[in-house]
């Protein structure tokens, strides 16, 4: 297989300059410096072709610039640019009309609307406490909820995140992630791991540092992202509804990775047989349009008027380009979605059988990780490994990232074909066996 002549000479220039101008705080995977896409599709600025196994982290889900998107930004951008949320307009009403449709409630949903992720938790944050009167919150360890005060606070990642920022928002307590692939916990013969974490949560953490009266939500990624797209284990999430029934705790979905029908259902929470009250959403909201909001229940939407809002939230050219994307997955990619995702990682489990070096093939839909490990026994993460496979990846065409210790995500957009799977999976195989012989 051909290696790519990257980064080229357009590329490596624009790199050079980026790092003379732009903060040096943004995390860099390798140098793709893209130029145009088209669905799957991509094209640095040297001519290079690539399949796209990342889609903006889980942004672009109808795939790069898909005409009914683009043709619903230019309309409404002939009308309108902006309008602040002082004021109306109906494709906003539109919107939210539609993402209560959509929400997994029984009853009816209200929307906040938001510019990114992290502004998205932010609102549920406020909400939750305002709600509830409570001050005090459970997050897990492994989370990534966004990088602004407060979110960061729940976010237990990566050290890098919280490093020189301390003093965070006060009143955050952290429990073990239910990995099933790597549990810290003991079970007890008559409980599921994901049960077992639930117990130690009643048995440790709000009886010993959380009264659980003080306790405002529990706010967690029903599959986590960043923290190495991990499924929860078994039995979790109807023990966690339970645990918060029984106190009087909000449950916080947050689906801004997850959501949007990555999993192959509109929310990854959906899953699970739970229904939260609050959902986070953003990235694959609105196909690369900076959006994000909160969809509560309406008996958990009771802050008065004054008592949060934001100047962009519900942003005409955002709003159009969401509902040409909410109707896109629901008319197509929702159910493309669930067949891909298992197309796909029955590909990938073929293509662990055939390397030591791949401990773990995991997700839903086309939110798929692949754990990389020094030995399949004692499944040791492999960060060098990774790190070399998603190298090589991007040297012969294809664009993947990696997350938690030693994993590659895959979240191609929604839109993508078997053929465009068998063409990067094919790249995939091959790097990981120049990796191993590396």
């Amino acid at each position: 297989m051909e290696r790519l002549n990257v980064p080229g000479p357009k590329a490596k220039q624009i790199v050079a300059e980026d790092s003379q101008y732009i903060s040096h705080s943004y995390p860099r995977a390798y140098p793709f410096v893209m130029d145009h896409g088209k669905g799957t599709e991509v094209w640095d600025v040297d001519g290079n072709r690539f399949l796209d196994f990342a889609a903006g982290i889980a942004v672009t889900g109808t795939g790069h610039s898909h005409p009914a998107v683009v043709k619903a930004i230019k309309e409404q951008a002939d009308k309108f640019l902006h309008i602040s949320s002082d004021f109306y307009h109906p494709i906003w009403v539109e919107l939210a009309k539609k993402l209560d449709s959509i929400a997994p409630f029984d009853e009816e949903a209200v929307s906040f609307m938001t510019n990114s992720g992290t502004e998205s938790v932010e609102a549920a944050i406020k909400l939750a406490r305002f709600h509830t009167g409570r001050t005090q919150f459970l997050g897990f360890l492994g989370a990534f909820h966004g990088r602004t005060l407060g979110s960061l606070s729940f976010t237990a990642s990566k050290t890098v995140y919280r490093h020189g920022f301390y003093p965070l928002m006060n009143g955050v307590v952290h429990a073990p992630y239910p990995d099933p692939y790597r549990p810290i916990l003991k079970s007890r013969e008559d409980e599921s791991y994901g049960e077992t974490v639930v117990r130690y949560i009643e048995e440790e953490l709000l009886g010993k540092i959380i009264a659980p009266e003080d306790l405002a939500a529990v706010l967690i990624e029903p599959i986590q992202g960043e923290g190495g797209y991990i499924v929860p284990a078994e039995g979790f999430f109807p023990a966690l509804r339970k645990l918060c029934d029984k106190y009087g705790a909000l449950l916080i979905a947050d689906e801004v990775q997850s959501g949007m029908g990555r999993t192959g259902k509109w929310w990854a929470i959906e899953h699970f047989g739970v229904v939260p009250d609050i959902i986070i959403t953003a990235k694959g909201i609105a196909s690369g349009v900076p959006l994000g909001a909160i969809i509560a229940k309406k008996s958990v939407m009771t802050w008065p008027r004054g008592a949060h809002g934001n100047t962009y939230g519900g942003n005409p050219l955002a709003s159009a380009a969401a509902l040409a994307t909410i109707d896109l997955i629901e008319k197509q990619y929702l159910k493309n979605a669930q067949e891909m995702g298992y197309y796909m990682i029955g590909a990938l489990e073929e293509i662990k059988s055939s390397h030591k070096s791949i401990g773990d093939v995991r997700g839903i839909g086309l939110m798929l990780g692949v754990d990389f490990v020094e030995d399949q026994n004692s499944r040791k993460p492999d960060i060098t490994t990774r790190d070399k496979v998603e190298r090589l990846g991007f040297e012969h065409g294809l664009i993947s990232m990696g997350c938690g210790k030693s994993t590659i995500r895959f979240a191609p957009p929604l839109s993508i074909s078997k053929p465009e799977i068998d063409e990067g999976l094919k790249i995939f195989d091959y790097a990981v066996g120049l990796a191993e012989k590396e």
